[in-house]
This record gives structure tokens, C-alpha cells and sequence, in this order.
């Protein structure tokens, strides 16, 4: 009788549900896995790691590492927003934390989803095409976008932009154009550098890759110049000099993947690292960064774990995980350092379709714990 009791709440249960949710469909978190919490949490109350789920699942989820108790959360967005429906969307791309609002970019649903960050409950949307990545200044969120449709085509003609969006209203108020594809981008001394990639029209041929960094006046939001470095660049990062580190993904032939430094005062290329970068993390004179190194001539990746003095440009190691445990890592996808307890938070891909792996590593590069993620765990925003 206990067992048919309990079977007919449940079957209740799902009819409360289902009457409610109507052609909604119903997501909810996953258990609470307990961790090792750090020995000091530099007055961070954790992070959340934004998984942006293989393209058209509309699998995008958002995961919570709490600092104080050790407590990891899987997709919490689910949970404290059961009304919106299919979650987060397709394709998570950047989380940010500004002011009090979480920013998730999702990619291909071409937007930006805008979360309260203490509790992610959805505040809106920021409405913006094939949108990539997202920084900050003063009451502005700064959005690179494609503009165009996701495609693969040599004779793409569609000019990336950037978007100028208000904070308070979230309304996008101008927009910038630059390079076809633009990625990354990065706020320094009162400009906008983007890092222009031309991704979508290097299929046929290396000069079919964009090469520049474009620069923008942040007050006049305007263009004011390209800077030459090289073909497909991806990443672009500033040092607390305020120069610039920029990665380029090479053409996955005969052009390998490398690490630029612009000199911010000369506004040029001055120093080239035989560095493959596919993301990468500066704290303090480090620069933290792994490299998955696909190859068309010997069809298989090099995977590469480096840190990178910024201040003598000197390369201090190609493998900063010390204890062999690289070896549980299949596809490296994202990477944090904390400043305080100095960890270092490796995230795995996997095989793309299934659930990623969160490995922490101590300040001297062994393993402390690993835990499983949504899909394609990719991006950090450390919550104060």
C-alpha cells in the first residue's frame, strides 16, 4: 500500500506539473555535489561556469560553485526560472558579471539573457544577432556580434559590429562596425580593442581569415584604427600595463597557432611567442593559458597547458598541471585562476555531446578534485 501511495503522489505530482507548465517545458537542477572549498575565498562568494551546450540542443545551462561551503550546483537557471521556457538557449558563448546583473551571451539564440547575480533570477534580454563575447565600461556593456547568420562562406560580405548597450535600460543604443567575425574584445586606456577573426570565410583558402585588431575610441565609439598581427585571431586580453596579448588560431594547415603582444603605447605587434593559445587567463605578470591544436596535415590535436610571464615575455612552462593528471583531461575548453587561494579550474569537453568535466588544480599544478558539468563547461564569472 506504501509503494501505491507513494506512485500516486508522484503521478499527481506530474499532473500538477504538466497542467501548470502547459507546452512549457520543465527543467529543474540537479543534485549538489560537495567539493573541497578553498583555504581563502579572497572575499568571492564562488563562480558560476556557464556550459554552452552542442549547437541547436538548446542545452545551454548554468552551473554554481559555492566558495564557502564547497557546494557545486548543476543547472541552476532551470530551477529559479521555471516559467521561461527551453532554459538558457543555444550556445552559451561569455558570463560576466557587472554591477549587480549576470550577463550569459548565447550565441546562436542572439542574445544576451541578463540575470539578478546573486540569484539569476532573468531580469530580460538584450536582443543581439549571432552575438560572441561581452566587457564593460562605466554604464555601458560592450557585445561583438557577427551580424550575420551562422555560415561557413568564403564570400561572407557582412561586417561584424560592436554593440553599445545601456545597463540600466538594456537597450542597445549604437553600434560600431569592424572586422568580418569579430571575437574577442577588451577595454584598456579608453579604447575598444576587437579581435577580428574572419572564422567564417577561411575555408578556402588562409587569406580568407581576417588579420586585424580593430581600435575604438570608447568615447566617440568610433573607429579609429586596424592593427596588423595576424590571420583568424581569436582571444585579446590586457595586462595590468594595459598592453595587449592577442591569440591567433592559425589555419589548422601550415600556419600555426601563436601569441601576439601589441605594445599599448606603440599601438603595434612587437613580440611573436611560439605559443598556441585556444584560451587564456592573466592574473597578476601571468598569463595562464591551454591550447587544443587541430591539424589538417596530421588530422589530431596537441594539447599544450602553458604560462607566460606578460612582463619578460618569457615562457615558464608548457605544462602547468605537475602530477600526470593532464591525462584525465580529453578536450581542455575553459580556464580560471583564482587570485586569492591561487587554484586553477581546468573545464573538459569531453566529446561535446555529453557531460563535461570541472577539474580544480592547487597553485602547483596538482589535481584537487574534479566534478561533472553540463555540456561543454566554457565560461567563468566570479561572483563577489
Amino acid at each position: 500500500m506504501r509503494g501505491l501511495s507513494l506512485l500516486l503522489k508522484c503521478l499527481v505530482l506530474g499532473l500538477i506539473l504538466w497542467s501548470c507548465r502547459d507546452d512549457v517545458e520543465l527543467f529543474l537542477s540537479e543534485e549538489i555535489i560537495e567539493l573541497t572549498p578553498p583555504e581563502d575565498t579572497g572575499g568571492y562568494k564562488g563562480f558560476y561556469l556557464l556550459n554552452e551546450g552542442n549547437m541547436g540542443s538548446n542545452k545551454s545551462t548554468l552551473d554554481f560553485y559555492d566558495f564557502n561551503t564547497g557546494s557545486y550546483s548543476r543547472n541552476i537557471y532551470a530551477e529559479k526560472n521555471p516559467t521561461v521556457p527551453k532554459e538558457l538557449g543555444d550556445v552559451g558563448n561569455d558570463v560576466q558579471i557587472y554591477g549587480s546583473k549576470l550577463y550569459a551571451v548565447i550565441n546562436v539564440s542572439n542574445k544576451v539573457e541578463v540575470m539578478d547575480a546573486q540569484t539569476t533570477k532573468r531580469i530580460g534580454q538584450i536582443e543581439i544577432p549571432n552575438c560572441r563575447y561581452i566587457r564593460f565600461h562605466k554604464q555601458y556593456a560592450y557585445v561583438t556580434s557577427y551580424a550575420g547568420p551562422v555560415e561557413i562562406n568564403p564570400d561572407y560580405t557582412q561586417l561584424g559590429f560592436v554593440a553599445k548597450v545601456d545597463t540600466a535600460t538594456l537597450k542597445v543604443v549604437d553600434k560600431c562596425l569592424v572586422g568580418f567575425q569579430p571575437d574577442e574584445l577588451t577595454i584598456t586606456g579608453g579604447k575598444i580593442y576587437v579581435a577580428n577573426s574572419g572564422g567564417y570565410m577561411g575555408a578556402g583558402s588562409t587569406e580568407g581569415y581576417e588579420r586585424t585588431v580593430s581600435v575604438i575610441d570608447i568615447e566617440s565609439f568610433t573607429e579609429d584604427k586596424r592593427i596588423d598581427v595576424e590571420y583568424n585571431l581569436h582571444r585579446i586580453r590586457a595586462d595590468q600595463r594595459g598592453d595587449l596579448w592577442v591569440s591567433s588560431r592559425g589555419d589548422y594547415k601550415k600556419l600555426p597557432p601563436r601569441l601576439f603582444f601589441i605594445d599599448g603605447q606603440e599601438q603595434k605587434v612587437t613580440a611573436t611567442l611560439d605559443v598556441p593559445v585556444s584560451n587564456m587567463y592573466i592574473i597578476g605578470d601571468s598569463l595562464y593559458a591551454y591550447s587544443v591544436s587541430w591539424s589538417y596535415i596530421t588530422y589530431s590535436n596537441t594539447i599544450t597547458y602553458a604560462i607566460v610571464n606578460t612582463k619578460t615575455h618569457e615562457v615558464v612552462t608548457r605544462n602547468f598541471i605537475t602530477d600526470g593528471t593532464e591525462k584525465e583531461i580529453e578536450i581542455p575548453y575553459g580556464i580560471m585562476v583564482h587570485e586569492a587561494s591561487g587554484d586553477i579550474f581546468v573545464t573538459d569537453a569531453g566529446n561535446y555531446v555529453t557531460p563535461g568535466m570541472l577539474y580544480c588544480f592547487d597553485r602547483d599544478g596538482k589535481k584537487k578534485w574534479s566534478v561533472r558539468t553540463g555540456d561543454i563547461p566554457a565560461h567563468f564569472a566570479l561572483l563577489k
